[in-house]
């Protein structure tokens, strides 16, 4: 199986010696992305709506740079460090998926990069870059 890794010049640059993604066959792993402007190299300012609509503008980046979209995502986890930012998390969460089926997992996290500086949630993807295998029933 090839292994590919996935630069992706509009999103912020690496916090730490990985890539943005790696693609192994048809699947795409995208490393997680924080809030963070790739313009200013910031946090972007404000509550945890407007970082969640900042992480997954990065994670869509990361995306197209794969030559995929938001319609390829199978599976996304968002970590938030208070879950009582749920609701506010899911409103933008719910408008950035034509179809926002429940692809996502959700945990509290307290730690990881640019938590000190305000960070309020992470979160990563993975997408198909392919067909989809088929169904195995047991």
């Amino acid at each position: 199986m090839s292994r590919d890794t996935v630069h992706a010049p509009d999103a912020p640059a690496a916090v730490g010696p990985y890539s943005h993604g790696v693609r192994a066959g048809d699947v795409l792993y995208l490393s997680g992305q924080t809030p963070i402007d790739p313009a200013t190299g910031r946090l972007v300012d404000g509550d945890v709506a407007n970082q969640t609509a900042r992480v997954f503008a990065n994670l869509s980046a990361v995306l197209a740079a794969a030559g995929l979209t938001l319609d390829d995502v199978v599976k996304v986890n968002v970590y938030l460090v208070d879950m009582a930012d749920f609701a506010a998390m899911n409103q933008v969460y719910a408008s950035v998926f034509a179809d926002p089926d429940d692809r996502r997992g959700r945990r509290p996290t307290a730690r990881g990069p640019g938590r000190d500086r305000g960070r309020r949630l992470r979160g990563n993807r993975r997408a198909t870059a392919g067909q989809p295998p088929g169904m195995i029933h047991g």
